[in-house]
């Protein structure tokens, strides 16, 4: 027997089995029976009298939804006390009034005092109008919701305990959300409480404690506690120091120092966790979280319901290793120390990379394999991602090359002085390069990229976090470590982390005190979904690559099948493959334009035929469904445009400001697209595959931007660094520059150091 507040709980109820909770939060969208527990603080209103209509209402919109999809749902409610206290205060307030106007006049009915209520008086005039808003509610949603007051006394009464289970068994199974309370009305008195003003509060940790009973006994998969705070803190919320506990394991009791309780109720954080930790061992999961926020209240259940990182989750599984958490804190500490590194030993370490990158050839090998037969087995990747998922031989030989030149590049790149300023006598300002901080880079399919990734960030002192595909795990895992084998030699292993763990990456990025710079590198739909969940993070990336090539009149004959084939069947897979082919309408029906058409029936690119070309043609391609496509596969659009400025204008409209091509040898026409297309790349009979880090010399990138921001295309070292001012004086102050100060602003520019140019 375990005793919390003069309950009595045994610890293996009636009829049940010791199951097995939950142990990750992306399992909680299995749940099929969830308790929600309703705290005071959630409950009641701001002033302590009367309650929260508008979040009560939320939270009953999000019970009715998942009871809607077929879930189980309880609520265990506070309120009643709060809402009869408005009730009654109502009620004697009137009854004054009444009185005072016979006997003294208006002028006193300001000095009117409200009397202490009684709680229990307040519990059961409040009971019943607390039921009635709950059905009043629930009926919106065509939803029946029946109510359950119980006492202490009733769980030592074990004919009582077997009443209760099987009245709520029957309730559930007629599809009625049951809605339990203690019944405040009949409890003994409390102690002396001011935690509402006025009233002596009924002692609502039995609501916790009896939502956690209840969630065992009626063997429920998850119970959601709704309180005032996000969560559970390592010290007490508001400290300088406090952080939110994501999974909280039993056992870690010792690490957490507990503060003040709800500003109503006497259900506190420690009394929240004792119960938590009792329902957890007898197979209920438990989430404690914010039910009051008004950014989040409004889906906080169903965001727990959909696992997503909600609160504390409290889970029996210990990972093997550390929490995304704790890897972010690990990164920035490393960053910090690789940026503090010689350029060196930097370049030292990206070099010991890349012979790893070749030594180890069989063993990468080996692993990329079983990632490509597991995606084969599994068929769940389409022929493009396959593509990306492959490694061989030619391609770790060029990441080798790559990583190679980034080493040798990046000598000069942080801490490299780029303005310097004479402020006034002995006072001068430099801006010199730093790192951003952490990065956090999402990448599908491509175990490739977590080298080149890790190099960029290794040369611009930037701590790294990496999120892979599950596809390219084995991959993945292998060159992470070959990563931090290299990291080692200069003690800096930390600094890039790869988050193995099941983190969502929703959840990733709302870590806005972790992570400074998000990177995605995937599908389109990849990119648009981590530019929605990001919460004060910047994104750098493109959402698209709808690359154009345009074939003006004046082409030559010889460059337009060769660079028309290698933008498009090069690699089709490619963000920089070319989509869309443009076409001088005075090229149709020539012989050029038949030579185009013929290249690409034997490479087997399948056409689709843009509005107006398909206007020129009795028996067109397949039309078009949006000019605004991007096919990855051996697949691309053609239309027809009059000249080059409806070319540019068709580039702006459909295109994703990726990499867009001329093909002519009219230099004034190249020029005029030159410098209208507003693209992050635009050439001149060049192939849009140019489009890449490596050949541009920059060794790898870390992806292409799209963004007007102050990296733009391939997106190198400099993109990773970002500024800061150094300010050295001698006893300089302000007051010294006012009008009748003593000293006067120079404002001299000053000669830049030499850069190292080897």
């Amino acid at each position: 027997i375990r005793c919390w507040s003069n309950i009595p709980f045994i610890t293996m109820p009636l009829s049940r089995a010791h199951g097995k909770s939950f142990a990750h939060r992306s399992e909680l969208k299995h749940a099929k029976r969830i308790v929600v527990k309703l705290g005071s603080a959630v409950v009641t209103r701001g002033d302590e009298c009367g309650l929260a209509l508008g979040r009560l209402a939320s939270i009953v919109e999000q019970v009715s939804m998942l009871q809607n999809q077929g879930r189980e749902m309880m609520i265990v409610t506070s309120g009643a006390v709060a809402f009869g206290k408005q009730r009654l205060r109502h009620e004697i307030l009137l009854s004054q009034s009444v009185r005072q106007a016979l006997h003294s006049g208006q002028s006193q009915l300001k000095d009117m005092a409200i009397p202490v209520l009684e709680a229990r008086a307040c519990a059961a005039a409040g009971q019943s109008g607390l039921m009635a808003l709950y059905e009043a509610m629930f009926t919106q949603y065509s939803i029946c919701a029946a109510q359950i007051l119980v006492t202490n006394l009733d769980f030592h009464d074990e004919q009582k305990r077997r009443n209760l289970n099987g009245t709520l068994h029957e309730l559930l199974r007629m599809n009625i959300v049951p809605i339990i309370n203690t019944n405040d009305a009949v409890v003994p008195p409390p102690e002396p409480n001011s935690d509402l003003q006025g009233v002596n509060v009924i002692s609502v940790k039995d609501n916790d404690s009896l939502a956690a009973r209840l969630a065992v006994e009626m063997k429920t998969d998850l119970l959601i506690v709704l309180s005032d705070v996000e969560g559970l803190f390592d010290s007490p919320p508001g400290s300088d120091d406090a952080k939110l506990i994501d999974i909280f394991y039993p056992g870690d009791q010792q690490s957490v120092t507990f503060g003040t309780k709800s500003r109503v109720g006497m259900g506190g954080m420690e009394a929240k966790v004792k119960a938590a930790l009792w329902a957890l061992q007898g197979g209920t999961s438990v989430v404690i979280a914010n039910g009051t926020h008004p950014k989040i209240s409004g889906h906080v259940i169903t965001d727990i319901v959909e696992g997503k990182k909600v609160g504390t989750f409290f889970s029996e599984v210990k990972p093997a290793g550390p929490t995304v958490e704790q890897q972010g804190e690990m990164a920035r500490a490393g960053g910090r120390t690789l940026a503090a590194l010689q350029p060196e030993q930097r370049a030292e370490i990206i070099y010991r990379l890349a012979d790893l990158l070749t030594d180890q050839r069989e063993e990468i090998l080996l692993a990329n394999k079983k990632d490509l037969e597991e995606a084969e087995n599994k068929g769940r990747l389409a022929l493009p991602l396959l593509k990306r998922l492959s490694l061989s031989t030619s391609k770790l030989n060029s990441l080798a090359i790559g990583l190679r030149q980034i080493a040798a590049s990046s000598q000069d790149s942080v801490g490299r002085v780029i303005r310097r300023t004479r402020i006034a006598k002995d006072l001068d300002l430099e801006q010199v390069t730093v790192p951003i901080g952490v990065l956090l880079v999402i990448f599908e399919s491509r175990p490739d990229c977590l080298p080149q990734v890790s190099a960029l960030a290794i040369a611009s002192g930037n701590g790294l976090l990496l999120k892979g595909g599950k596809e390219a795990g084995h991959s993945n895992q292998i060159l992470h470590h070959l990563t931090q084998e290299a990291l080692s030699i200069h003690g800096v292993k930390d600094a890039v982390q790869l988050v193995n763990t099941r983190e969502e990456v929703e959840d990733l990025c709302r870590l806005d005190k972790l992570i400074d710079l998000i990177i995605p590198r995937g599908s389109s739909q990849l990119v648009r979904n981590i530019q929605k969940a990001a919460k004060g993070i910047p994104v750098m990336g493109h959402s698209e690559g709808i690359c154009h090539v345009y074939v003006d009149m004046d082409a030559s004959v010889e460059k337009v099948t060769r660079i028309i084939r290698d933008s498009k069947c090069e690699y089709p897979a490619a963000c920089n493959a070319l989509e869309t082919l443009l076409i001088h309408r005075d090229l149709l029906r020539t012989p050029l334009f038949d030579q185009i058409i013929d290249m690409l029936r034997v490479e087997q690119v399948k056409i689709h035929a843009g509005p107006k070309f398909a206007s020129y043609l009795t028996f067109s391609p397949s039309e078009v469904k949006s000019l605004r496509t991007e096919y990855g596969d051996l697949e691309c659009c053609i239309e027809v445009v009059d000249g080059v400025q409806e070319a540019v204008e068709h580039i702006h409209k459909y295109g994703s400001s990726h990499t867009d091509v001329i093909i002519t040898e009219n230099e004034k026409t190249a020029e005029f697209f030159l410098q209208h297309v507003d693209s992050a790349c635009v050439f001149w009979n060049a192939s849009t595959r140019f489009s890449d880090g490596y050949r541009f010399g920059l060794g790898a990138e870390v992806g292409i931007s799209t963004s007007r921001i102050h990296a733009r295309g391939p997106v190198g070292i400099e993109g990773l660094l970002t500024t800061k001012w150094l300010l050295r004086g001698d006893n300089h102050v302000v007051s010294d520059f006012s009008e009748h100060g003593s000293m006067k602003y120079l404002h001299e520019s000053l000669p830049l150091p030499q850069r190292n140019t080897n």
